[in-house]
């Protein structure tokens, strides 16, 4: 099981086993280099063979200059074949380097600081199983489930491309031979290796964020309402724009049913605020009022049970919602109307001007009063007509660069004329939504939801 890659301080120097390695004969100290990109190629760098005798005088001479980049290499090398160059990022500075001997040393060097890991992978696993040992690249998978966060850099034999480019497949984001390990190939790689991580993260990142948010357009789109009318005369059409930014759904709601009497009940309401938590009440609400609706509520009753589930679901006792419901007899020339707080629909009757229904008397806005009342109004419809009903995203959008707003008089105005001009069902309400949001200059920052039921005869 891989050890969770522990979050301590920066591990000074004489703690972490690093080191320079001194010459084996005296020698005047070597010039600094240029950076990498200034190197002729002609010119070898300078080594520095690592040896565990002098480990910690270079990584505390180097983490005194200032902070770069860090390289943790994991390599077993008694013999002190192994030389790690000296090396420059790309703003100049000395890239800090420390070594661990085995795996259990590398977990506790391996700290935040630390960029990239330069992995033998001749190194061998600890207690690795039967199959482990079996695996060529069992130390590649055991680092890699170790650091996930960190780019890895492999450090195969030479000439061996098919273990390189294997390790790369496992997850390494590059490999390197052991025996060319120069300075400038090394810093670049080294840089390579860590943006190579960063892009990959971003990208997995990215990708998770698109596979959430089409999860999220399925789930809303699921949760939108489908309108239940067989055997009604009655047309219906909506449009529904929620004001959060990339969502499907807000917390404006609406729905319509025909129950087995032949009645038609439809219903528009609205959560104050548009978040995915106002959505989620409002979709709570909407199947609440459908169940109690085929249940055979209606009016204060209704909406009393409705206040009850709002009361009960709301996660703020400051949260309220609007509400408007109409219920149509069956032979579709008389209906009931209940307004909680909500504005009242807009009528057009067949050779009349289109007007807003009587909205007096109407009760508050669900989960404000405890023992409220919601009245019940007989309306007349009569032969032919067309009933919109709207929440208050579609008439509180501003008209030009002042603050005055549409409002329910605007509104009107706007659908008496649209429907002089012959528009009627979707093409009505599509022309509506989009007049509106030209006259507020630009997309509406509230819910929008608007419904329109048609009967022709």
């Amino acid at each position: 099981m891989p050890v969770p890659i522990p979050r301590q301080r920066a591990i000074p120097a004489a703690e972490g086993g690093q080191a320079h390695a001194l010459p084996t004969t005296p020698a005047p100290a070597p010039a600094p280099l240029p950076a990498p990109e200034a190197v002729p190629a002609s010119v070898e760098p300078v080594r520095t063979p690592v040896s565990k005798d002098t480990r910690d005088t270079r990584d505390t001479d180097q983490q005194t200059s200032g902070p770069g980049l860090s390289l943790l290499v994991i390599e077993d090398d008694p013999v002190g074949s192994l030389s790690v160059p000296q090396m420059l990022d790309s703003a100049g500075k000395p890239i800090r380097v420390r070594t661990a001997r085995n795996l259990t040393e590398a977990e506790r060097l391996l700290t935040d600081d630390v960029h990239c890991i330069l992995l033998d992978l001749t190194l061998a696993v600890p207690a690795a199983s039967p199959e482990e040992e079996e695996d060529e690249l069992a130390t590649l998978k055991h680092v890699l489930r170790l650091a996930p966060r960190h780019a890895v850099l492999a450090l195969t034999a030479s000439g061996d491309t098919e273990g390189g480019a294997e390790a790369v497949r496992v997850g390494a984001q590059d490999y390197l031979f052991r025996d060319e390990l120069d300075g400038r190939l090394l810093s670049r790689a080294i840089r390579y290796a860590v943006e190579r991580k960063r892009a990959d993260a971003a990208q997995r990142q990215l990708t998770e964020s698109r596979l959430r948010a089409q999860e999220n357009a399925r789930l809303e789109r699921g949760l939108l309402p489908t309108p239940l009318l067989d055997g009604s005369p009655l047309r219906f059409a909506a449009r529904y724009r929620p004001g959060r930014s990339r969502a499907l759904l807000g917390g404006d709601f609406y729905d319509t049913v025909r129950t087995p009497d032949g009645s038609v009940h439809v219903m528009i309401g609205d959560v104050c605020g548009h978040g995915p938590d106002e959505a989620a009440l409002g979709v709570e609400l909407r199947i609440a009022w459908r169940t109690l609706t085929f249940a055979g509520l209606c009016g204060d009753e209704l909406l009393g049970t409705l206040q009850k589930v709002l009361e009960h679901e709301r996660a703020d006792d400051e949260i309220f919602a609007t509400l408007c419901t109409v219920d149509i007899a069956p032979d579709g020339r008389r209906a009931g109307l209940c307004l909680a707080g909500h504005p009242a629909p807009l009528i057009a009757r067949d050779g009349r001007l289109a007007e807003l229904l009587p909205y007096e008397n109407n009760g508050p806005a669900l989960g404000l009063l405890p023992n409220a009342r919601w009245p019940r109004r007989q309306v007349e419809l009569g032969g032919k007509w067309s009933l919109m009903l709207y929440t208050d995203g579609l008439i509180e959008g501003r008209i030009g660069q002042g603050n005055q707003r549409l409002g329910q008089d605007g509104m009107v105005e706007m659908l008496r004329r649209q429907i002089a001009a012959g528009l009627r069902g979707d093409e009505l309400l599509e022309a509506a939504v989009n007049e509106v949001r030209e006259l507020n200059g630009g997309d509406l920052t509230d819910d929008v939801a608007v419904l329109l039921l048609d009967r022709d005869r």
